[in-house]
């Protein structure tokens, strides 16, 4: 009897033990929620929806996005880190909770070692942007009339975000004071809109209706590189401040422990719906990435080593 009883509980076990590559295999089995830790209508959210919009087609669940703004994207963050690793809560993130917020703050979390990078989307070089009230009509423009000004203000889609560094950079290279103001996200322009904030640094998706329209100027974009989407633009490393770069880049997390087979199945999909979105992206101010888990995690760690010095060495949080 106790032998037959032994058998019985050593099957039970293996078919526990069996179980997560079963329900792997059929991955999605229901609804997926995919976080924003940011609010509605940021690139984030519109880079999210694009791709989702995708998955939800091609592998027959809904991808359902939602959004859990707050501290620089650190609420929506940690609740993707304590979800069930079964793949049916996932996070688009950036580069703010991602490689940043880790040396910035304390956090009862490590997203470097918490969640698993599943595929990058795309990167997206942020742009220096004024309502048009500002008396600065062109980058040298601006550098002259921000050294003279009495009084400045910049917002960000968050403290720690690249919106919030690259304005910081910016400033300490001139070595002008600007008061801070930090938003959840997409809010950040619309006091910019309205002439209440003097600048930003934002992600040409989350503007680029606006430059279009005349609503707002753009002066320069924050990347080693030139923008495809604004090409006329210079850098502001050409516009005299040679080595400076602060880009944003977005990608699919998965909370630790998620089975491999449900990371490449994410992984797969996501590669193989990007080369129909590159058109869309690329009018947007985004730029395709994909790749491989691994590309995207070693792309990560760099990321994080070197906001981790400008982090230490500036002190964001002071401004």
């Amino acid at each position: 009897m106790n032998t037959a009883r032994a058998l019985l509980v050593s099957a039970a076990l293996a078919g526990a033990c069996a179980a997560p590559p079963a329900l792997a295999a059929d991955y999605p089995d229901r609804p997926v929620k995919v976080i924003v830790a940011f609010s509605p209508g940021g690139t984030t959210d519109t880079l999210t929806r694009s791709v989702t919009h995708t998955l939800t087609q091609k592998l027959g669940q809904p991808f359902v996005v939602e959004n859990k703004p707050g501290a620089g994207g650190n609420i929506g963050t940690e609740f993707v880190v304590r979800a069930a690793p079964d793949g049916h809560t996932l996070i688009v993130n950036s580069v703010g909770p991602i490689a940043v917020n880790p040396t910035l703050n304390k956090l009862p979390y490590d997203p470097l070692t918490d969640l698993v990078p599943m595929v990058q989307i795309a990167t997206v070089p942020n742009v220096l942007v004024v309502p048009p009230s500002s008396p600065a009509k062109d980058i040298q423009g601006f550098l002259k009339y921000v050294k003279t000004a009495r009084q400045l203000n910049y917002s960000s889609t968050g403290v720690g975000t690249s919106s919030h560094l690259s304005s910081y950079m910016l400033m300490d290279e001139l070595n002008v004071n600007a008061t801070h103001v930090p938003y959840k996200g997409a809010d950040a322009v619309n006091d910019l809109l309205a002439g209440r904030i003097d600048f930003m640094f934002a992600t040409i998706p989350s503007v680029i209706g606006h430059i279009r329209s005349g609503k707002l100027r753009a002066l320069a974009v924050s990347t080693s590189q030139r923008s495809a989407t604004l090409p006329d633009l210079p850098t502001i490393a050409e516009s005299g401040y040679p080595g400076f770069d602060a880009g944003s880049w977005f990608g699919f997390f998965a909370p630790k422990g998620t089975p491999q087979q449900i990371v490449d199945t994410v992984n797969r999909e996501v590669n193989a719906t990007l080369p129909a979105l590159n058109e869309q992206m690329l009018r947007e101010g985004a730029e395709p990435v994909g790749g491989t888990p691994g590309q995207f995690a070693a792309f990560i760690k760099r990321e994080h080593d070197k906001w981790a010095v400008l982090v230490k060495q500036f002190d964001p949080q002071a401004h």
